[in-house]
């Protein structure tokens, strides 16, 4: 499919082929553009990034603006915090704390939701006003969610709002922030990471299902640039191309 690249590797090489992959996309933004506009989740993907992306040479990590994709309302020290997570990049690499854009848990989801479209606002805009990040990089539940997006949630259609809330999320905690659709599509490229056997199926529905209502990770098309899938031999089971 135009605008979607599936990479099957050995389990034990996703961790550095993300790392690379973002390594590579963040020193191609400074070049062309001055600054690194990235959009992080959390999981395990956020684990491996925060501890391998330090050992990378000639990341000029001053010049990254890191943001969430969703984010939980917790506060900052909750082991549910993606926040907490990409804190401990801070004295690791020479990134001022100061450019990593946490939400602001003291305040309502609905308050929260709007302040942080505001710190989203300083992501350079395209034509169409919206702002366009340089790298997203999602997760995928295993029933196909990504972001604070779940499948069957009217969020799904939401159109107007750059950040929203969410008070009904069915995976706990239930009060949240998302990105939504209409910026997720417009970044210049996103990437997924998934490996297990336990993702197989979902895999298979996202990247080759005719599903009438298609998985929210499914949604994920850009407008104009490429979706990047890290998937291990286990995730790809049943994907039916060959990669």
């Amino acid at each position: 499919m135009p605008g979607r690249k599936v990479h099957v590797l050995p389990t034990a090489d996703i961790p550095t082929a993300v790392c690379d992959f973002v390594a590579e996309q963040s020193k191609a933004a400074v070049r062309e553009r001055g600054a690194f506009y990235l959009g992080v989740s959390g999981g395990s993907v956020a684990k491996f990034m925060v501890e391998g992306l330090p050992k990378i040479q000639g990341v000029e990590w001053d010049k990254w603006h890191v943001f969430f994709c969703d984010e939980r309302l917790v506060p900052f020290e909750d082991g549910d915090s993606t926040y907490k997570i990409y804190r401990e990049l801070i004295g690791k690499v020479n990134l001022p704390e100061s450019q990593i854009y946490p939400i602001d848990p003291s305040l309502s989801v609905a308050d929260a939701a709007k302040d942080y479209a505001a710190k989203v606002g300083i992501v350079p805009s395209g034509a169409d006003k919206l702002p366009v990040f340089d790298l997203l990089v999602l997760g995928m539940g295993p029933d196909g969610h990504t972001c604070s997006l779940f499948p069957g949630h009217k969020l799904l259609k939401e159109e107007s709002l750059i950040v929203a809330p969410i008070d009904d999320s069915p995976k706990p905690p239930p009060c949240r922030v998302t990105l939504t659709y209409p910026v997720i599509n417009s970044a210049r490229c996103a990437m997924f990471a998934s490996a297990g056997a336990s993702k197989a199926e979902v895999v298979q529905r996202v990247l080759e299902g005719n599903d009438a209502e298609p998985l929210p990770a499914a949604r994920v098309q850009l407008k104009q640039g490429t979706v990047h899938w890290f998937l291990d031999n286990d995730a790809a089971g049943k994907l039916q191309a060959k990669y």
